[in-house]
């Protein structure tokens, strides 16, 4: 009797789950979650609009559309991971295009068109030719993106059939409607802005973002998708993204999950008149602002999160090991349940430490949960009280501190707590 009604709870919650996708997927916003999408400035020489295309989703907009000036230049960094989806590609091999023509971005959520094999080639091709007939750009200047269910064809006609409602709906001001359509298990839009004055003018700098779950990036991360009116050449806009890259997306992780679908997009449209170089220090800081504020929003909707947790190495041999060893904590999912739960656990922190692969003395340890010391010289701390530490993980924000004292190396990465409901949000996510 206990078994059938196990298996007929487990069939409810299937149901109400399936019932939640097809009502748009919705989730109870993350108590972590900004209290606003910010104030987005017009990107001049960027349009932006989005719509409902019934690729996964129901009542709310799937697909976004960008539409980029001529003379708008794109860097790109995207996951390493050896099955890649066919957007991904096509979106590598078209870096380094003729920016002297128009572009454009095309991105839908629901389907991540990822190991569907000559039918997602054929899907970016169809997409790609569309946009590019549409709105009068080359079709390698189109970049497009996907995200959701791995292994199911896309429905690109969809897609294809809306695309002139997205062109006849562009708009400089619908950043936000875009950051809707890119969402999927997201609970809340990502948005993110900057200006920096160069020489008296101003230069503006927004993005957007989504990303929950998967998040193990190793490029960058997620779909993101930032727009300057600067004007940068692509090689050194390239390098900034690339470099910038490494101590924002590059340092976050979620679940320890690297997708299939991870890509990054900068645009500099030029638009502004305002000419920068990759070693601008004003606007790689404006830069950075804006992908650290995405990286974190992302860690901040983690699926399930409760914790938004950073952890912080020092005095590695190198800063390669410090990551390595920040990597171990953040991702260690013992460590995560212990914040989940609230619980002080620091010997889970050695743990981590020691099984990262990396170099560390255990009689040369310092650990601290922020401003609290918990342990040093091998051994607890003579001065540590557990319900000090037991009170400081109550909080929302964490930081958990290492000092290795081997070294001058440093790292610091960003990550969540892992609760029931990342389960119960994966376990029937594709059904």
């Amino acid at each position: 009797m206990g078994k059938k009604v196990k298996k007929l709870k487990k069939k409810v919650a299937k149901l109400k789950a399936q019932l939640a996708a097809a009502q748009d997927h919705t989730f109870e916003v993350s108590p972590l979650a900004p209290l606003a999408f910010p104030d987005m400035p017009e990107i001049a020489g960027a349009r932006f609009s989005a719509v409902n295309s019934g690729v996964k989703y129901v009542g709310r907009p799937d697909v976004m559309l960008a539409e980029l000036q001529p003379g708008t230049a794109i860097a790109g960094v995207f996951t390493k991971s050896a099955t890649r989806s066919a957007p991904v590609l096509d979106c590598q091999a078209k870096l380094g295009s003729d920016s002297s023509d128009g572009a454009a971005f095309l991105v839908n959520a629901g389907n991540s068109n990822a190991f569907t094999g000559a039918a997602g080639t054929g899907s970016v091709e169809a997409i790609s030719s569309a946009v590019a007939s549409t709105l009068g750009v080359p079709e390698n200047r189109v970049y497009t993106a996907s995200t959701g269910v791995i292994g199911e064809p896309l429905p690109h006609e969809r897609i294809v059939d809306r695309i002139s409602e997205l062109k006849d709906t562009l708009t400089p001001n619908a950043m936000k409607d875009a950051a809707q359509a890119i969402r999927t298990t997201d609970t809340f839009p990502k948005g993110a802005k900057a200006e920096v004055k160069i020489g008296g003018r101003s230069v503006q700098i927004a993005g957007i973002a989504k990303g929950s779950g998967m998040i193990a990036p190793d490029m960058a991360t997620m779909l993101v998708f930032i727009f300057t009116d600067a004007k940068v050449a692509q090689d050194d806009l390239q390098a900034m993204l690339s470099d910038l890259n490494e101590r924002s997306f590059n340092a976050i992780t979620v679940d320890s999950d690297t997708s299939t679908s991870d890509t990054l997009l900068l645009a500099a449209t030029g638009a502004s008149g305002v000419e920068v170089e990759r070693d601008h220090a004003g606007f790689r800081a404006a830069l950075n602002e804006v992908m650290l504020d995405l990286a974190h929003q992302v860690v901040r909707d983690g699926e399930g999160a409760t914790k938004f947790v950073e952890v912080r190495v020092t005095g590695a041999k190198t800063d390669a090991d410090a990551k390595t060893h920040a990597l171990s904590i953040a991702n260690s999912p013992l460590v995560k349940t212990a914040v989940a739960g609230e619980d002080p656990n620091w010997g889970r922190v050695v743990m981590a430490i020691g099984k990262s692969g990396a170099y560390a003395d255990r009689d040369k340890l310092t650990i601290r949960f922020g401003d609290i010391l918990v342990a040093e010289k091998g051994w607890v701390s003579p001065q540590y009280r557990e319900e000090d530490g037991a009170g400081y993980m109550t909080q929302d924000e964490l930081l958990i501190d290492v000092d290795l004292g081997v070294g001058d190396g440093q790292a610091t990465v960003w990550t969540c707590d892992l609760t029931h409901a990342y389960i119960q949000i994966n376990a029937d996510y594709r059904s």
